[in-house]
């Protein structure tokens, strides 16, 4: 489905795959010009392509969303001004049990899916609070996961991160609301995408098929679908955190 975000200019971190990619096209289906964030600069070109195929507006920008920002945000304000919708979905799932000792992956995650998040909401707060202040739509929507509720064996510090953009998201609220600021906290369940990848352990690969096999699975798109519709309700509606599962999972 495709919603009226017309004039609107997006920002959406994690766009060169899965989640993030779906989220970009249905952004632009709908109107927004899309800026699209990763690190992945040859993906981030095809999907800026397929956009602008379909007749949208995509600009891609390779950033690191743990780095300085400065170079993406003066790069987006060229191509398109002011920003005034922003999707924090780039993340990381690594797991292991933490017996294993494997710090390099608890920074990895803590890195990009707390820091990363942090970094890109103050690149883009001046953007958000003027667009607001003006009498405009302004939206910071964040990815975090079912995950910031349960508790899964090998996963602790992944779902640890997410419980932190979670309660983040509520307390930006308090801070952003008043400035008529929408925050949205989107915490999907089990869902199609390159996540599950990154994953270096055999048994919780395996686990992560069971789950998938007895439960089923969102697509990216049905996700994506979400934070549009969202982000395309009227300016003073603000759904604050939607929980978005398989309806088997439970």
């Amino acid at each position: 489905m495709t919603y009226d975000l017309t004039n609107r200019t997006a920002v959406v971190t994690g766009a060169a795959s899965g989640i993030g990619a779906e989220i970009a096209l249905v952004l632009a289906r709908s109107g927004a010009r899309v800026a699209l964030l990763s690190r992945r600069a040859d993906r981030l070109a095809d999907l800026a392509d397929k956009i602008t195929a379909e007749g949208g507006q995509a600009l891609a920008v390779a950033a690191d969303v743990t780095g300085d920002l400065s170079g993406a945000v003066a790069a987006i304000h060229t191509a398109y001004g002011r920003v005034d919708l922003v999707v924090n979905n780039a993340g990381v799932m690594l797991a292991n049990p933490i017996t294993a000792g494997r710090a390099d992956e608890w920074q990895r995650m803590i890195d990009t899916n707390i820091t990363g998040v942090l970094n890109v909401t103050n690149a883009f707060t001046p953007d958000l609070t003027s667009t607001a202040a003006e009498g405009g739509t302004a939206d910071l929507v964040n990815i975090s996961s079912i995950g910031a509720h349960l508790t899964f064996p090998n996963f602790a510090v992944y779902t640890a991160t997410k419980a932190a953009v979670t309660h983040l998201s509520a307390n930006l609220r308090s801070e952003f609301g008043p400035l008529n600021v929408r925050v949205t906290n989107v915490e999907p369940g089990l869902t199609e995408s390159e996540l599950a990848s990154h994953v270096d352990n055999a048994e919780v690969i395996n686990e992560l098929t069971t789950w998938f096999e007895a439960m089923g699975r969102l697509t990216a798109a049905e996700v994506a679908d979400v934070v549009a519709y969202t982000t395309s309700r009227a300016r003073h509606v603000n759904l604050r955190q939607i929980m978005v599962l398989p309806t088997t999972q439970i």
